[in-house]
């Protein structure tokens, strides 16, 4: 299964999405942080992840730069945490490839493939309005065109408001809590 779990700065998502992983599957998995662990509020943001997956049987794995070469193996349930870090901590690298949404995207594939279950996480942020500069447009227009490919690809896209999942497509295994 892949799912897509996506929404708002503190809607929830990331509880949310450990807790489709641990339905998916109560044993190991991998957590891969994409978060690069720069100032106060990073550690801050970090330590509460850390804090909220004690004990649930992930494994972290940092990989804030890429998701190639990760011991990942076909019977892995993997989440990623999360897409808009990774996106953005590779466009604004000065090792960026030339086509970046592609290399990311077939990173994503690889990764899709290579496992049996993986859980993205991607905040929605394209939808405030606001006009940006051309990098930070970049960005959007990047994170917002792999969002979409992600999103045909799942078998479950999940939007989290308020903590309560809205189901765009597919279905919420029965004991996912809601």
């Amino acid at each position: 299964m892949v799912a897509l779990v996506t929404g708002g700065s503190g809607s929830g998502k990331s509880a949310w999405a450990e807790g489709l992983s641990c339905t998916l599957c109560p044993g190991p998995k991998r957590y891969l942080a994409t978060m690069r662990p720069f100032g106060e509020e990073a550690q801050r943001r970090i330590a509460r992840h850390r804090a909220m997956r004690a004990h649930k049987g992930f494994d972290t794995l940092e990989c804030p730069d890429g998701l190639d070469g990760l011991p990942i193996s076909p019977s892995d349930t993997v989440l990623l945490e999360d897409l808009s870090n990774l996106v953005a901590n590779r466009l604004f690298s000065p090792q960026c490839p030339e086509h970046c949404g592609e290399v990311l995207w077939a990173e994503l594939s690889a990764l899709a493939d290579r496992c049996t279950h993986l859980v993205v996480v991607s905040n929605e942020i394209t939808s405030d309005g606001i006009e940006y500069d051309p990098s930070t447009q970049a960005f959007l227009a990047l994170l917002g065109e792999l969002d979409r490919k992600l999103a045909r690809r799942a078998d479950l896209v999940v939007e989290v408001v308020c903590g309560l999942p809205l189901v765009l497509k597919g279905e919420i295994p029965c004991s996912t809590p809601s």
